[in-house]
């Protein structure tokens, strides 16, 4: 096996004017889960069938196992569980008739742990998909992702418009197919909280580029949201190293910050320094460094278009 279950260099794809991926650069390795992040439109799906082999790079490599995905599909594709969104699972086939002719197509396909998932979800195998609900569409996708013990798994906004149980079920299936068996498993989500809950490292997306990356932890532990002094409503955002956003709040300014070797750790004392007063400061949720973040690039874009 490779070293990393999945290695992209500088992967870009452009769709008329628009700029899918710009110059995507990542790696993925063994037995961890990986959160993608990212409005809509970033990127996301873009990425994720490049790595299935549904679109062939414009510029850069994708490898996958070791594999060209594009030039070797069966190969990949077998050790690959896929579950998206749409969740498109044929309309006419009981629960067990589904999972009978997916396991033709895989000879690792475990029955027992595909029962043993039935059982979890209380699905009922005789019922047809036609008439599952949303849920159980999606549980009965993961089963069909997973039971075959796929070396990657990928998800792409797996969780959309399902129920807070059916989520923390198929998340747990998740953290239990990675944890128990050394696998890799990239979720793709815009539910933060969900991310932050599942993932060891994150990558987060905006416009076609990976903006952050590294694990939760180390993420959130560099950005803060401060609350700083302003002597009059007129004054203007400060600018320092490190800013990400600012946002006016009566006499205040609060704003989005990564932390700098600068700093070392001790933002309210770095930013006197330089004339600045912090009423207050707290560490940043991921939600709040996203939204910073993914502004940034925005307010960025809009000024080059300018």
């Amino acid at each position: 096996m490779p070293e990393n279950i999945v290695d992209v260099q500088g992967l870009s794809r452009t769709f008329g004017t628009s700029k899918a991926l710009n110059d995507v650069t990542l790696q993925l390795k063994p037995g961890l889960v990986y959160g993608l992040v990212g409005s809509n439109g970033a990127g996301k799906s873009t990425l994720i069938r490049h790595l299935l082999g549904l679109m062939t790079p414009q510029q850069g490599t994708v490898r996958v196992l070791g594999l060209d995905p594009v030039k070797s599909p069966v190969e990949v594709l077998a050790q690959i569980g896929y579950l998206s969104e749409e969740r498109d699972l044929p309309e006419w086939m009981r629960v067990d008739e589904l999972l009978s002719y997916t396991s033709a197509f895989y000879p690792g396909w475990d029955f027992e742990y595909a029962k043993d998932l039935l059982r979890t979800f209380d699905l009922d195998p005789t019922k047809k998909v036609k008439h599952l609900s949303k849920g159980m569409r999606a549980q009965a996708g993961l089963i069909v992702a997973v039971a075959h013990r796929p070396r990657l798994l990928l998800l792409d906004e797996p969780s959309t418009g399902l129920d807070a149980v059916i989520r923390k079920d198929i998340l747990n299936a998740i953290i239990r197919t990675v944890a128990d068996d050394g696998r890799t498993a990239l979720f793709s989500s815009h539910l933060l909280d969900e991310v932050e809950q599942m993932s060891d490292e994150l990558f987060m997306v905006d416009h076609g580029r990976i903006v952050l990356r590294g694990s939760v932890d180390a993420i959130k532990q560099r950005h803060v949201v401060a609350h700083l002094e302003s002597s009059s409503p007129s004054d203007e955002a400060p600018e320092f190293a490190g800013l990400i956003s600012a946002e006016r709040i009566g006499q205040q300014w609060r704003v989005v910050c990564e932390l700098t070797s600068d700093d070392s750790g001790d933002l309210p004392h770095s930013l006197a320094e330089r004339g600045i007063s912090v009423a207050s400061v707290r560490a940043a949720s991921l939600q709040e460094i996203f939204v910073a973040r993914a502004g940034r690039e925005r307010r960025q874009k809009l000024e080059v278009v300018r």
